[in-house]
C-alpha cells in the first residue's frame, strides 16, 4: 500500500481505477443529466412536411409581385388550413389560403404572408408586401432529416435533448447507469439527528452532506447507518454495502486504537491501494478496491475533511463512472484579500468567498479554517488552492480557486456583458 501521495498522484490513481458503468434503458422523460449510451437516429423528417412559420396566408409569390402598402394585390380567399389539418386541394393562380403556424403548405403555394401584412376584405385578402419565394415556410426535414444521426453516445442529456427524443417518438433510451453509493458513518459518539445529544454525543451529519454531494452529480446514495467502533459492527455494515459501485465511509481511518476501517477492509478482501494524501484538510484518506466489487473511499471523520476529500476524489470518480467527460469543478483566478501562511509540505484547500473587485474576483477566507467547522463549507463559494511547496501567499497576489458555487461564474459573465 502506498502512503503520503500528492493530491495529483492520488487523483490519478482513483480515476485510473474507475471505468464507465454498463448501460441500461431508462424512460426518456426521466433521463435528464444521464449520459447517452447509444446513437439516436431519426426514422422521420422534422418537420414532416413544409409548414407555415406564421399565422397568415399561403400564396403563390408570383401572384403578389409588386404588392406594397398603398398598392396591394387582391387575392381570392380559397380555403383554410389549420395546424394538424391538410389542404383540401392545390392553390390556383390568384388565390390565397388562410393558414396557421405549423399547418402544412398547400400544393401550389410557395410563400406565406404574415397576417399583419394583409387586410381581409370579405372573401378576398389584400396583400400589402411582395413576399420572396419560400418566405415564412419551414421546409420538410430542415431540423432533422430521415435517417440522420441526431444524438451520439457520450452526450449528457439536457432539456433540449429530451425534447428531441420526444419529437423522434422515443419513450425509452439507453443511458449509462447511475453510480450506486453506499455511505457509512462510524463512531461511538455519533447519533442520528433526532436523538439525544447529551453527554457529548454528536449528530452524524457527514452522511447527510455526503449523500447530498452524491445526488448533486446524479449518483444514488444508500445509507448504511452508524457503525460503532468495533471491527464486528464495521464489518457487518460494510458487507451490506458490497453490492454498490462505490462504498464511502467517514471516520475510523487514522492510526488510533479505535480506527478499524483499514483492518476490516483488508479482512474482507479489499486491495488497499493507498493511505494518506499530502493535503489539508483530509490527510488520512484511504482508497481500496474489491475485485470484483466496489471502489472504497475511507474519508476522515471531521465534516470539512469529509466534504473536501469527497470533492477532490469521490466526485470525479462518480462522474467518470456515470460516463461524463467533464469531471472537475471549474477554476478561476482570484486575488487574495488578505495574506495566507502555512508550513510547506501539504497542499491546502482554503475555504473562501468570492467577491467582485475593480480588477476581477477577490478571494476572502470564510474565517476559522478548522476541519471541524462545517459552517465554513456552508459559506464557501470556492476552495482556494494553496500549493504544497508554498509557505505564503501575499495579499493582492493571484491564486487558483476551485469553484463550488457556480452562480458566481454566471454573475461574472453578466458583469462582463454589462
Amino acid at each position: 500500500m502506498r502512503t503520503g501521495l500528492s493530491v495529483a498522484e492520488a487523483l490519478a490513481v482513483v480515476l485510473d481505477a474507475a471505468g464507465r458503468l454498463a448501460p441500461e434503458t431508462a424512460p426518456a422523460a426521466d433521463a435528464l443529466g444521464r449520459v447517452l449510451a447509444e446513437p439516436v437516429a431519426s426514422d422521420r423528417a422534422l418537420p414532416p412536411a413544409d409548414n407555415s412559420a406564421m399565422d397568415g396566408y399561403a400564396v403563390r409569390a408570383r401572384d403578389c409581385a409588386g404588392a406594397r402598402s398603398g398598392s396591394p394585390v387582391s387575392l381570392a380567399l380559397a380555403f383554410e388550413v389549420a395546424a394538424g389539418g391538410s389542404a383540401e386541394r392545390a392553390l390556383a393562380a390568384g388565390e390565397a389560403a388562410r393558414i396557421f403556424t405549423g399547418a402544412p403548405i398547400p400544393p401550389g403555394a410557395d410563400a406565406v404572408v404574415r397576417q399583419e401584412d394583409t387586410d381581409r376584405d370579405g372573401d378576398a385578402v389584400r396583400v400589402n408586401v411582395t413576399p420572396g419565394e419560400g418566405e415564412h415556410i419551414r421546409r420538410r426535414g430542415e431540423d432533422v432529416d430521415e435517417g440522420e444521426t441526431v444524438l451520439v453516445p457520450g452526450t449528457c442529456l439536457g432539456p433540449a435533448h429530451l425534447g428531441m427524443l420526444a419529437s423522434l417518438g422515443r419513450t425509452g433510451v439507453s443511458v449509462v447507469q447511475r453510480p450506486r453509493v453506499a455511505i457509512l458513518s462510524g463512531g461511538d459518539e455519533l447519533v442520528e439527528p433526532d436523538a439525544d445529544v447529551a453527554g457529548g454525543r454528536i449528530v452524524a451529519s457527514n452522511s447527510y452532506s455526503l449523500a447530498a454531494q452524491c445526488r448533486e452529480v446524479g449518483a444514488e446514495p444508500t445509507y448504511l447507518g452508524i457503525a460503532r467502533d468495533t471491527p464486528a459492527d464495521i464489518e457487518a455494515r460494510f458487507r451490506a454495502g458490497l453490492a454498490a459501485d462505490v462504498l464511502v465511509s467517514s471516520a475510523g481511518v487514522s492510526v488510533g486504537d479505535r480506527d478499524h476501517v483499514r483492518g476490516v477492509l483488508a479482512k474482507l478482501g479489499a486491495g488497499m491501494v493507498f493511505w494518506g494524501v499530502q493535503m489539508k484538510p483530509g490527510y488520512p484518506l484511504v482508497f481500496a478496491r474489491f475485485d470484483p466489487g466496489p471502489l472504497v473511499f475511507g474519508l476522515p471523520g471531521n465534516p470539512v475533511s469529509a466534504m473536501v476529500t469527497f470533492e477532490q476524489f469521490v466526485r470525479p470518480v462518480l462522474l467518470k463512472l456515470a460516463g461524463r467527460t467533464r469531471l472537475f469543478r471549474p477554476r478561476v483566478r482570484a486575488r487574495l484579500a488578505t495574506p495566507l501562511r502555512k508550513q510547506p509540505g501539504r497542499l491546502h484547500f482554503v475555504r473562501v468567498v468570492l467577491e467582485r473587485g475593480d480588477a476581477g474576483l477577490v478571494a476572502r477566507e470564510t474565517g476559522n479554517q478548522s476541519s471541524g467547522v462545517l459552517r465554513s463549507m456552508c459559506e464557501a463559494q470556492g476552495l482556494l488552492i494553496f500549493p504544497a511547496e508554498a509557505s505564503e501567499l501575499p495579499a493582492g497576489s493571484e491564486a487558483e480557486v476551485q469553484v463550488l458555487d457556480e452562480s458566481i461564474l454566471r454573475e461574472e459573465a453578466s458583469g462582463l456583458e454589462a
